[in-house]
Formats: structure tokens, C-alpha cells, sequence
């Protein structure tokens, strides 16, 4: 494969692979659902899907990856200059003081001795910003992970089986950040470590990733791997345009074998959308997503901020940390919010 084959998003493995036949996307679809599925793996009233893979001595192998101390947030900011647009109701947060300083120093808070306080709260969709997809929040052909009717497991009450609060202690374990824009740069002449809008990340284009940063980046069993696109370097850089829903750079639909066969327990990416967008067929949309959810149980990340991990990375060519990225608790959610911890 060359760069001129890849540098349009549409490398030849993607393009000319059976698993992506774009005048048949239900058929593709339902073809990699068949091929590449866990449902039952963990039993019949399985919550976690692949965060199972997370056992005990895997976060005890990601603690001894702390040797520095350093931390890094892997979180966009949550507020008003958001990238939300309003598709679906989804908007940015609106973020409101209840109780302010002025209150205070005018002494209208009802409080004794001088005391006083601020208060705040805010609204906002739970996946407006920084966040994790969970198991509820995505159905193929009418089926929820791990085989279960849609409408048995999310009513108008919520998530009443795989809530995101299933998972509130679950993910603290090895990261790997995968800097796909800065190591295929090179390769496609950029040299800004972005990779195009449009461009489909293939299987090839990770293993070249891990290839060229080091065995440090090899990923296993239980790990969360952290995709670094460039896609939110630029919007930062140039303004939000259309990050949210637009043409984006992204895992191409024939990365599902190898999120499937590579056991990882969770992937994210810098992109509002995780997979490439324009999506690979024509009249579908987000079929890695229909794939990776309701039928490998795989926990989505989208909208996290691996810059200032990835160049600190790069400078010291060590591609793996501790990661904890607990979800909100919120009961009957099928999304939360999140602020990621990288620990090296």
C-alpha cells in the first residue's frame, strides 16, 4: 500500500475488501455482525461486554506504567463554545451561578458571621462534550448487546439493564495512544500530524502506527487504546466548523476484525464521531458503530484530547499509561460524560 493510496481515506484494503461492498451496505453490515460478535461470551446477563477483559492483575500491569507522575486530561472543555450544533437536540452545556460572590458581599444569602458561598449547576446533553458511548446506546436490526430485544433493555425510564453506571468502576487500565496523524504524516507529505478529513483508518494503518512508535504501543488483551487523529488539533486551531457530524478522519468499517480480535476493552478517538466520516456506504450511517456496540459489547470513546499526552509521548517514545476514565454514575444513562487520567 503506498501513500498515494491511502491519502484520500479510501486505502486499497478498505476500498477493495469484500467486507465493505458499498452498493450492499445492510449486507455488509449484517455479514460483520454474523462474523464478528460477542454475544454470550460472558453469559446471558453479561453488562460489561468487553470491559471484562479489565481484570485485576491488568490494572495492577497499568499501576507499574506510573514512573514519573505526570497526568494528562484527556478531556475537551465542557461549555457554551462547544462543538454541539444542535442535531438531535444536542447542544453545547449552558452552565448557570445560583449563588455568586455579589450575593455574597451584599449579604442576601441568609447565611451567619459573614459567611457566604457560591453555588452552580448545569444542563447539557450527556454527550455533548468529552464522553464514553455506552452498551444502551446503540441497536442493530432492533437487537441491544449481547442479543437482547432494544425495547427490553432502554424505555422512556432509561438503560434498565446495561445503564452506564455498570460501569462507574470498571475503567482504570493500560492506554495506549495510538498517534495515527503523527507517525503516517510522513508517509502521506503532511508534516502538521493531522490526518485529512475523510481519511479511513484501516487495520495496515494501525499496525504501521505501532510499528513505527515502538513496542510500547503494542496493544493487548484489556487495554483502551487512544486514537489521535489530528482532527481536533485543527478544529482548535481553525475554529469548530462542522466537528460535529462533518467530514472527519476515522476508523474505517474494516478495523471491526481487529477491534474484535485484538480484545482491547475500549477504544476513543479525538473526533466527534469515532469512525470516518462521510461513512464508507452509501445511505448508512455509522455502521462501525452498529457493529462495535450491540454486538462486540466494545465501549466507545469520542471527543477526548490526546494532544499534550501525545507530545509527551513523542519526546520520550513511551506509548503507554495508566488510564482511568470513570463514567458518571448515572443511573439508566446510555452515555456519560468523562474527564480520562493518563499516568505515566
Amino acid at each position: 500500500m503506498t501513500a498515494q493510496d491511502t491519502a484520500t481515506g479510501t486505502g486499497e484494503s478498505a476500498t477493495d475488501s469484500t467486507v465493505i461492498r458499498r452498493e450492499d451496505p445492510l449486507g455488509s453490515i449484517r455479514a460483520m455482525a454474523a462474523a464478528h460478535n460477542n454475544w454470550g461470551r460472558w453469559g446471558q446477563d453479561d453488562v460489561l461486554g468487553t470491559l471484562n477483559f479489565i481484570e485485576a492483575a491488568k490494572r495492577v500491569e497499568a499501576a507499574a506504567l506510573v514512573t514519573t507522575g505526570e497526568a494528562f486530561s484527556l478531556s475537551q472543555p465542557f461549555d457554551t463554545n462547544g462543538p454541539q450544533k444542535g442535531w438531535r437536540r444536542r447542544t453545547n452545556p449552558v452552565h448557570t451561578m445560583t449563588d455568586t460572590g455579589v450575593d455574597a458581599e451584599r449579604g442576601n444569602q441568609g447565611f451567619p458571621h459573614g459567611f457566604g458561598g457560591a453555588d452552580d449547576v448545569i444542563a447539557m446533553p450527556l454527550q455533548c462534550s468529552t464522553q464514553w458511548d455506552g452498551l444502551g446506546h446503540i441497536f442493530d436490526q432492533g437487537k441491544a448487546w449481547n442479543g437482547r430485544a432494544a425495547g427490553d433493555v432502554v424505555t422512556s425510564e432509561g438503560d434498565l439493564v446495561t445503564g452506564i453506571e455498570t460501569a462507574a468502576a470498571k475503567i482504570a487500565t493500560r492506554g495506549v495512544l495510538l498517534d495515527v496523524g503523527r507517525a503516517l504524516g510522513p508517509e502521506l507529505g503532511r508534516n502538521d500530524g493531522e490526518l485529512p478529513d475523510g481519511f479511513a483508518i484501516t487495520p495496515e494503518h494501525l499496525q504501521r502506527t505501532i510499528d513505527l512508535q515502538g513496542p510500547s504501543s503494542q496493544v493487548r488483551r484489556g487495554d483502551i487504546v487512544v486514537i489521535r487523529t489530528g482532527q481536533y488539533t485543527r478544529v482548535r486551531r481553525d475554529g469548530w466548523g462542522d466537528y460535529a457530524g462533518g467530514a472527519a478522519p476515522g476508523l474505517s468499517f474494516s478495523t471491526a476484525p481487529w477491534l474484535h480480535c485484538s480484545e482491547i476493552a475500549g477504544i476513543a478517538t479525538d473526533t466527534w464521531g469515532f469512525e470516518v466520516r462521510p461513512n464508507e456506504f452509501d445511505g448508512a450511517f455509522q455502521p462501525l458503530h452498529q457493529i462495535a456496540i450491540p454486538n462486540l459489547g466494545l465501549f466507545l470513546g469520542e471527543m477526548w484530547d490526546p494532544d499534550a499526552l501525545a507530545e509527551a509521548c513523542a519526546a520520550d517514545g513511551r506509548y503507554d499509561f495508566l488510564l482511568t476514565a470513570a463514567p458518571l454514575p448515572i443511573t439508566g444513562a446510555v452515555g456519560s460524560p468523562v474527564n480520562p487520567i493518563a499516568l505515566r
